[in-house]
């Protein structure tokens, strides 16, 4: 299978951390990669079949990319799914980000409690994987980057 998992509980409720992974404007602060760069263009708070871009970077090059997203239960999950696009044509991506939110210790969504996050990163549906994602070695090196990203999650709840 083509993706990768991490875990964390976060003492937060699914609200609370949801309204945070909703939000583009978050994501650059979010993120663990240190590829997002931030300047988000599309609806916030994200919804289902919305579509937004980000600025990100590689090394040197800069770029935008296009998502959208597909996978959307309120305070439970959300994904988008992440393109290259050029004068509207999908030229490279197709793998997706998700986050599921399930509550533990007793948080129903409501009160006090903590939420265990699951970050995956899965490119089992994107143009390309080989060459656009195994060989630049983004599978080895996002794991760590997603812990990060959980890390960074659970400070930016915290205030």
């Amino acid at each position: 299978m083509r993706a990768i998992s991490v875990s964390r509980d976060i003492v937060a409720t699914p609200r609370e951390l949801f309204d945070l992974l909703r939000d583009p404007s978050r994501h650059a602060e979010l993120d663990g990669s240190g590829m997002l760069r931030g300047r988000p263009q599309g609806p916030s708070p994200l919804g289902p079949g919305d579509r937004f871009s980000m600025g990100m970077a590689q090394g040197p090059i800069a770029y935008r990319s296009v998502n959208v997203v597909v996978e959307y239960e309120k305070d439970r999950l959300i994904a988008w799914e992440t393109w290259g696009e050029l004068r509207g044509r999908r030229l490279v991506g197709g793998q997706r980000w998700r986050y599921e939110l399930t509550p533990v210790n007793g948080t129903d969504g409501g009160g006090e409690g903590t939420t265990r996050v699951t970050h995956t990163f899965d490119w089992s549906r994107a143009r390309l994987p080989r060459l656009i994602i195994e060989l630049p070695g983004y599978p080895r090196r996002m794991g760590p980057a997603m812990a990060t990203t959980l890390e960074r999650l659970a400070s930016a709840v915290r205030g």
